[in-house]
């Protein structure tokens, strides 16, 4: 029993990923589900096909690494943060659709409670802004428009979780309702200087305390899984919201320590320490991972487009058949144009935080083609992480300052040349790992150290290994002009 599950749930995926003792990927199982979209801006998906597929990879992923249900010392689960889901306390029934981060519906209830002056308590409190990405007003709204759910959840008949928690209990056959810090610290309803479900917020947004979850460590017992979906019954002993997972992986266990995990968005954590730093750029303060009761806390700044600049190419405008073609074509663009394209599709991230916004193109000539495109695409990612960076760098300035090292994981830090620009426009050292499955890792990590199979903090830290540094070698000047030019057409794109 040397092998760990981890269970990494996504917005449009599900993968389970076998570790072996040394922690390297033995198999790996992956399927898509539906996203259903019901008006513009609403996001949901079927909870029964979150679950579906969850059980499905994980029994095929075991499959795969030929060494059954009696192989696996524990389970690790890591998910997609702020997604929202109530079911019933008895018959496990969810009552309404899984409400996903993206979906905007709440937009008008918070600018209403924004507008009575609430944003300060829900900050003060939960280090979040007042924003309808985080779970706790999609709760609200599942309430109201259900009917009956708001009587049923006063009376503790209904249950509510984020991914992670609606698995546990699926898992455990209804034994276990429980999250992790990092999971309740997104919900906007979880005090994360006082560790405990908010009282004052609960009752503002007429929460029942009843309905919510009871809130672990990182790595903790979540109770086992139910003979029948394994085999034989597997303790889950690890949980962390994906981002989360990914500072986890990435060993970033020491104040000043960055990471940038880049998928379809991009999120960046700072870890700083037992201290929650309040940011003075609309960064969000979060806890990174709780052991022993004692939360490790973060600044995150959130991206919205990152690889989907280049799905943007592909299916929007048509210039690739593939994401691998984007590279080559902007080394090829012309070095005399800068193009500069602001991705704000579905409005702008951290600092802005500016939801109407909408993307823009600007420095466009005659002679501007696909190159110059694709070339302005990659690095519109490398600039919103540079106006990331800057942001932290600024709120950590009372402590010991940032680490002048980036580390970097998801699909497009495959790409040499968008890593390349990352670290010439940050002015900073770009680290890419030997493994790059970080979510998965960092979830695998956490139930394999609570399984006492893989090694403490220090060990682990010790085993992250480099595949290769990235070092900056543009000039100061080129630096300034290029960061200049694309903060100008930043705002020539903001709504406020």
């Amino acid at each position: 029993m040397t092998h760990i599950l981890a269970i990494d749930q996504g917005t449009t995926s599900s993968r389970a990923i076998v570790f072996d003792g040394a922690m390297r990927v033995k198999a790996t199982a992956q399927e898509e589900f539906p996203q259903h979209f019901p008006q513009s801006g609403w996001v949901e998906h079927d909870p029964s096909d979150i679950w579906a597929t969850v059980a499905s990879v994980s029994r095929g992923a075991i499959e795969k690494a030929g060494i059954g249900p009696a192989g696996i010392a524990a389970i690790g689960i890591t998910n997609q943060r702020e997604t929202t889901l109530v079911w019933d306390r008895e018959t496990g029934q969810p009552v309404h659709n899984a409400i996903v981060w993206q979906d905007r519906r709440t937009a008008a209830f918070c600018n209403t409670l924004r507008a009575q002056g609430f944003e300060p308590e829900v900050t003060g409190r939960t280090g979040l802004l007042l924003d309808p990405y985080f779970s706790a007003t999609k709760l609200a709204w599942i309430l109201d428009h259900v009917e009956g759910a708001r009587e049923r959840a006063a009376e503790g008949k209904l249950l509510f979780g984020t991914v992670d928690c609606f698995l546990i209990w699926k898992l455990t056959g209804g034994q276990v309702h429980a999250t992790d810090a990092t999971n309740a610290a997104r919900t906007m309803l979880y005090n994360i200087r006082k560790g405990g479900w908010d009282d004052l917020l609960c009752e503002y947004l007429r929460i029942p305390r009843a309905i919510l979850p009871e809130v672990r460590d990182c790595a903790a017992d979540f109770g086992m899984t139910r003979t029948d979906l394994f085999g034989r019954p597997i303790p889950i002993l690890g949980v962390a919201g994906d981002q989360q997972a990914a500072t986890i992986g990435q060993a970033c266990f020491q104040p000043g320590m960055m990471k940038s995990t880049y998928g379809t968005g991009c999120f960046a954590l700072l870890n700083t320490g037992d201290t929650p730093v309040t940011s003075r750029n609309r960064l969000l303060t979060t806890i990174a991972y709780q052991f022993g009761g004692k939360p490790t806390y973060a600044l995150e700044g959130s991206i919205f487009v990152a690889g989907a600049v280049v799905q943007w190419l592909r299916d929007g405008l048509g210039i690739i058949r593939k994401a691998s073609e984007t590279q080559k074509l902007a080394e090829s663009a012309d070095p005399g144009q800068e193009v500069y394209l602001v991705p704000a599709f579905t409005g702008l991230g951290a600092p802005h935080w500016d939801p109407e916004a909408r993307g823009a193109v600007f420095g466009l000539t005659r002679n501007t083609g696909p190159a110059e495109f694709a070339r302005a695409a990659l690095e519109s990612v490398g600039f919103q992480t540079c106006d990331l960076l800057e942001a932290m760098q600024d709120d950590w300035a009372a402590g010991e300052g940032a680490q002048s090292v980036l580390r970097v994981d998801g699909g497009m830090s495959a790409s040499d040349w968008s890593m390349q620009f990352l670290s010439d426009i940050i002015g900073a050292q770009v680290d890419r790992p030997a493994v790059l499955e970080t979510t998965a890792l960092g979830a695998a990590w956490l139930a394999g150290m609570q399984a006492e199979v893989y090694p403490d903090q220090a060990g682990f830290a010790a085993d992250w290994s480099l595949d290769r540094r990235f070092s900056p070698v543009m000039d100061q000047a080129t630096r300034d002009r290029r960061v200049a030019g694309w903060r100008d057409s930043v705002r020539r794109t903001l709504t406020r």
